[in-house]
């Protein structure tokens, strides 16, 4: 952790940002409510699905004997670091506040207090854009993540989800960490039908839906893995990508892999 807060400390001040005073903490970020509030948070959250504590909100005690954090601030009690995360990231905004926060795919779709979550944050805040990103982009070949964003709303018996923006930029989409980047180029099309200007003035696309908030409650689960672009390397054989490219793929998982384990083996001496 320590090594993580001076690589980020050097890479602030080699951008002119920090100084003689450090603006990193090194801490659990989980641990409680902060009490700081922020108009934009923009966060891409350790990627992994359990994590080795368990969270209990104000309505119930959790089963597991284990290091526990009480958040009364939490809707559910779930040891689902990503869930946990997405909840302390909603308590945070202040009323109008936005976020940008990088989720994997089991925060979209996941029962029991993955459901509570998405039915809550509908209800609550804003929910007005989900970016689908394709696989390969963060971390390793087979994470699939996505962009969430949402506003903060003052109180409102009424829910402040009006409608959900999907943009698939999964489907029939190929890109790896070393040979075939992510560019800019790629998310120009979103950036168009995001429409920062004016949200209200979006209009659907080959590759951007929107979906009621309605439709979304009448969902098994609240459930947002929603595709509905064909899926054109499921259709045959023809469409598979060349050899080269599942090749190079391959190569990459490997490698991976090996730096993953490395890592590992190096906590392990220590």
């Amino acid at each position: 952790m320590d090594s993580v807060a001076r690589l980020c400390v050097m890479n602030l001040y080699l951008r002119g940002i920090g100084g003689e005073e450090s603006p990193i903490e090194v801490g659990d970020s989980l641990v409680s409510d902060p009490g700081d509030r922020y108009d934009i948070i923009l966060t891409n959250p350790p990627f992994g699905k359990k994590s080795s504590i368990t969270i209990v909100n104000g309505e119930g005690k959790a089963d597991r004997e284990s290091l526990i954090y009480e958040r009364q601030d939490f809707w559910a009690t779930t040891s689902n670091k990503q869930l946990n995360f997405l909840q302390h990231v909603k308590t945070l905004l202040k009323i109008n506040g936005r976020t940008a926060i990088v989720v994997p795919d089991n925060v979209l779709f996941e029962g029991g207090a993955g459901e509570t979550v998405r039915k809550r944050l509908f209800s609550d805040y804003d929910v007005h854009t989900l970016l689908r990103l394709p696989t390969g982009v963060f971390y390793a070949q087979g994470v699939k993540a996505n962009v969430l964003f949402f506003d903060r709303k003052p109180a409102s018996e009424r829910p402040w989800t009006e409608k959900l923006w999907i943009y698939d930029l999964r489907t029939n989409k190929h890109f790896t960490l070393k040979t075939n980047h992510l560019q800019y180029e790629d998310l120009r099309d979103f950036v168009d039908c995001y429409h920062a200007e004016n949200r209200f003035e979006r209009q659907e696309a080959e590759r951007f839906k929107a979906f009621t908030y309605d439709e979304l409650m009448q969902r098994d689960k609240v459930n947002l893995d929603i595709f509905w672009l064909k899926d054109e390397s499921l259709e045959d054989s023809e469409n598979l990508p060349a050899p080269e490219v599942l090749a190079a793929d391959i190569m990459e998982n490997l490698e991976s892999a090996l730096e993953q384990f490395s890592s590992i083996y190096e906590d392990l001496k220590i």
